[in-house]
């Protein structure tokens, strides 16, 4: 049997997952055959680890400039896209111009332009995208829609969907490349593009009009110094200021963030550890979105990364009754501890109300691994493809990715004008 073959561009955090699946659980059939990043030493580290824990030889790499003689060399049927978002259209298009098909990770691209090129070219290469919505996978998502396509509460006319990050992986937004609205679009992209894509996937439907407010009021030093705050820094390690403070990480004393981040400063030029209250920070903390459905639903949404606990509080309100939902997960750092832990759910609890019967609570099977155990059945799909029947239709392509980031643009478009946004003027499908 031939072995499908891989190829993956960014080896950063969230890089990880895919490149250790491959070398493990799917090795018998699929082979990864390049690395590429901007930095050598990461590259190094990746297969230093993949060789010490699963004893797996070195994947050929290749500098970000060598993209195409990685693929015109080691000749793969897929990429995977794990780079800073802002990257990502540059590399799905090239992918699919070169003759591969492409698994990338979310949000699929950063702005309705870069949306629009890659709408374009997999028209015209016919190559298939695959966008990586784990939370699809996890068994309290799936079973909302479960929930939904059986007709429990009818039709759904409205839905509030309040997502919470405490301050260790909200503020870990912050001190990355994240905190850049150029290089993630902001979390109404970056982040949220999940939730939006949740509620096109519950629904079946897709956004149609987008009004939102936003603002940085927690992180930032101009906001630091409302609140009293002295001692600045500009990044953690080696600053005795940054020493006691709950907001910063010590890369020295976590072998993955020093092997992966630290160790490759001099070739990256990336600092992984800035403080949280820099000057350079330009994105939002705190987001209020309204979003009109093409099946006239309604969607509030919320969105604040400095809270004290993390999760979300979900309600669906539908023509025979109504769901409440609310999930806590496992706070982290992204590449700060054991990946099947990121974004692990601690407690969730599903309970229907219907209109003239007594409320009751839904019973989930609970699965281990991130992201509410949603990677690793995600992973089976990505990697195994048609090995289970999907009667939830979870596997998402490019048109599901785009949708999902337009509720975040247009969000991001309605924060800077004042004024509500019309979806469909965004793209053409």
């Amino acid at each position: 049997m031939k072995k499908i073959r891989y190829a993956q561009v960014g080896i950063g955090g969230r890089a990880r997952m895919y490149y250790e699946a491959l070398c493990s659980t799917y090795k018998e059939t699929c082979e990864l055959v390049g690395f590429c990043d901007v930095s050598q030493t990461r590259m190094n580290y990746a297969n230093r680890m993949i060789k010490e824990k699963f004893g797996s030889d070195a994947i050929p790499t290749y500098g970000y400039l060598d993209f195409q003689e990685m693929i015109e060399k080691e000749k793969p049927d897929i990429v995977i896209v794990t780079s800073i978002d802002r990257t990502h259209d540059e590399y799905i298009m090239r992918a699919m111009e070169l003759g591969c098909d492409v698994i990338t990770e979310k949000p699929i691209t950063i702005d309705e332009k870069k949306a629009q090129r890659i709408i374009e070219v997999q028209k015209a290469t016919g190559r298939n995208i695959r966008v990586a919505f784990n939370y699809r996978y996890a068994p309290h998502h799936t079973k909302i829609r479960e929930l939904i396509m059986n007709d429990t509460i009818g039709e759904v006319y409205s839905v509030h969907f309040e997502w919470l990050l405490n301050t260790q992986h909200g503020a870990d937004y912050y001190r990355r490349w994240h905190g850049n609205k150029l290089n993630s679009g902001g979390l109404l992209v970056h982040k949220a593009t999940h939730h939006f894509d949740l509620v096109n996937f519950w629904l079946g439907t897709e956004p149609q009009t987008v009004f939102a407010f936003g603002d940085l009021n927690f992180y930032g030093r101009h906001n630091a110094e409302k609140r009293g705050v002295k001692n600045f820094y500009s990044r953690c390690h080696g600053n005795e200021a940054a020493k006691g403070d709950p907001f910063a990480i010590d890369m020295d004393s976590n072998p993955v963030l020093k092997g992966m981040y630290l160790d490759a400063e001099e070739d990256s030029g990336y600092i992984r550890d800035r403080s949280v209250f820099g000057d350079d920070i330009s994105i939002e903390d705190t987001m209020a979105v309204l979003v009109r459905y093409k099946n006239n639903a309604m969607l509030s949404y919320s969105l604040n990364s400095y809270m004290p606990w993390e999760g979300f509080n979900v309600a669906l309100n539908g023509s025979k009754g109504r769901i409440e939902y609310t999930a806590l997960e496992k706070p982290y750092i992204n590449a700060g501890g054991n990946k099947n832990e990121e974004g692990a759910t601690k407690y969730y609890k599903v309970k229907v109300f219907p209109l003239f019967d007594e409320p009751y609570e839904v019973m989930i099977q609970k699965k281990e691994g991130g992201h509410g155990g949603g990677d690793p059945v995600m992973l089976d799909d990505l990697f195994c493809p048609g090995k289970n029947q999907d009667i939830y239709k979870r596997a998402a392509n490019h048109v599901d990715g785009i949708r999902s980031i337009l509720t975040g643009i247009a969000a991001n478009q309605s924060i800077s004008s004042g004024l509500p946004v019309n979806v469909d003027s965004m793209v053409k499908f």
